[in-house]
């Protein structure tokens, strides 16, 4: 069992250090102002024990320090450009590890040193690029467009019959956006309306959750990504997963100063401490929907349960 496991180690390390399929490696910019938009998606606490995550048995003191340090002074490469620490992922990996523990505690890096185990890594709980590689590769594997990259197919787009408009109140405005998947659309609504009911501070900000980019045309997508410079190489304008009209990208907030579709670290770190984000790392599988870890507002529907959106 152990060397079947470290075999799904390496292949799963394995596959993160091949995907960059829908990568965008935006040029930086200057941090303008640094003031968040949309400030009713500030983060909460996670509601977790204190007493479990207080607890201190004195075997991860260490490993909690590293990780108290490289959670912001850690240099590293994780998608491609560099970027400082790795606070942008705890709100993932917490919920991979089945954990709110603060990722300075002893108590999450017991739950990473148990993981570490799992997959054949040294099991010391602290964090470092090799333990992120196999999380990166398990999130990556849950996209049915990437398992069909992998497997060399670019999906065909949807037939026309099978795209639906938009209705008013779910296109963002700064970006004009019209079909997705009929089946992907009702999906969205159960859960946008579901995070509504659970967090009333969303229900209070209409401009949660709207949509700012859905199915698009390869051959329109192409065309715009060589007019804005802004793609991966060929590979990205040939085959976009939102060509799928299975991808979503979903406002979750940003900083002024920044597009909404921004990859610049200080703008994507921010975006995952809303309060609209991590509601949806830990509630959006409940609707099919998986995230792109680079990109906080990219979310797609992996199909119903036992199913595949592809």
């Amino acid at each position: 069992m152990q060397s079947a496991l470290h075999r799904r180690a390496g292949s799963i390390a394995g596959l993160a250090a091949a995907l960059s399929v829908s990568l965008l490696a935006a040029p930086a910019m200057a941090l303008v102002g640094a003031l968040p938009v949309g400030a009713a998606g500030a983060a909460e606490p996670a509601l977790v024990d204190a007493e479990i995550c207080d607890r201190d048995t004195g075997l991860y003191d260490q490993a909690a320090s590293a990780n108290s340090i490289n959670l912001y002074a850690l240099q590293w490469s994780p998608f491609g450009p560099s970027e400082m620490g790795w606070e942008t992922y705890v709100p993932l990996i917490q919920k991979e590890l089945g954990t709110g523990c603060d990722p300075t505690s002893a108590a999450f890096a017991e739950k990473l040193s148990l993981f570490q185990t799992r997959y054949g890594l040294m099991a010391n709980g602290q964090f470092d690029a090799a333990t992120f590689a196999v999380f990166r590769g398990l999130w990556q594997e849950r996209r049915p467009f990437i398992l069909a990259r992998i497997r060399g197919e670019c999906p065909s787009p949807p037939p026309i019959a099978d795209l639906s408009y938009l209705v008013a109140g779910e296109e963002h405005a700064e970006r004009m956006t019209r079909m997705a998947r009929r089946d992907v659309l009702e999906a969205y609504r159960e859960m946008v309306a579901a995070a509504r009911r659970e967090v009333p501070e969303m229900a209070t900000q209409p401009e949660l959750l709207q949509i700012f980019s859905s199915f698009r045309d390869p051959e329109a997508d192409a065309a715009r990504c060589a007019r804005d410079g802004n793609c991966d190489g060929v590979r990205r304008a040939a085959c976009s997963a939102h060509r799928t009209g299975t991808a979503l990208d979903i406002y979750v907030g940003h900083l002024l100063g920044y597009g909404v579709d921004s990859t610049h670290s200080h703008n994507r770190r921010y975006m995952t401490q809303t309060q609209t984000y991590r509601w949806l790392v830990k509630n959006a599988e409940r609707f099919g929907f998986v995230p792109y870890a680079f990109e906080p507002w990219h979310w797609e529907w992996g199909g119903p349960p036992g199913g595949s959106a592809l």
